[in-house]
């Protein structure tokens, strides 16, 4: 007898790991996100009804000595990872392959919940309080059912609102010129 699990059973937690402003936006704008390749297993793994928790690093907005590492929103994933008819082009870098999801709101910029303060409480991190953020150097990192419920009651006391009221404090600024 072959048994189906439920749909919600298979969902997966993953942390979207985002270390650029200008990918940032192209993330929130297009409503999907880009990789180099299907090389990683969870890039692989990634479905439809999958729940992202996107995580921009202290390098995200350019001033890594006054921004934190943090977990502004949560997102859904919308589609199966295929090739894309034209790779993306972000700082350089080509990204062939990606999905569609769906982000429907943020905090207010500079907003959500700051991941060092709660790295001992995370089993993503067990034992690795001191370089924790080694595991963060990858597009996607799978989180336990645990560590997501913590996240999402943490989320929860922040104020979030609808993506297109909040999405410019987000946007790459320019750099004024010099003359």
């Amino acid at each position: 007898m072959n048994e189906r699990v439920p749909y919600a059973a298979r969902m997966a937690n993953y942390l979207l790991v985002i270390g650029d402003r200008q990918a940032l936006d192209w993330v929130l704008r297009q409503q999907r996100m880009a990789f180099p390749d299907f090389k990683r297993a969870e890039v692989r793994a990634l479905a439809p009804g999958d729940r992202l928790y996107l995580y921009t690093t202290r390098g995200c907005f350019g001033n890594p000595t006054r921004d934190r590492g943090r977990v502004v929103t949560t997102g859904e994933v919308r589609s199966t990872v295929a090739e894309l008819d034209e790779p993306v082009e972000l700082g350089g870098r080509s990204y062939p392959v990606g999905c569609e999801l769906r982000i429907t709101e943020l905090p207010a910029w500079p907003g959500g919940v700051e991941l060092s303060p709660i790295v001992g409480e995370l089993e993503l991190f067990d034992g690795m309080t001191k370089s924790w953020s080694i595991r963060l150097r990858r597009p996607l990192v799978g989180l336990s059912a645990r560590d997501a419920g913590l996240l999402d009651r943490y989320l929860a006391e922040h104020d979030r609102y609808p993506l297109d009221e909040m999405i410019d404090g987000y946007r790459p600024r320019r750099r004024a010129s010099r003359g």
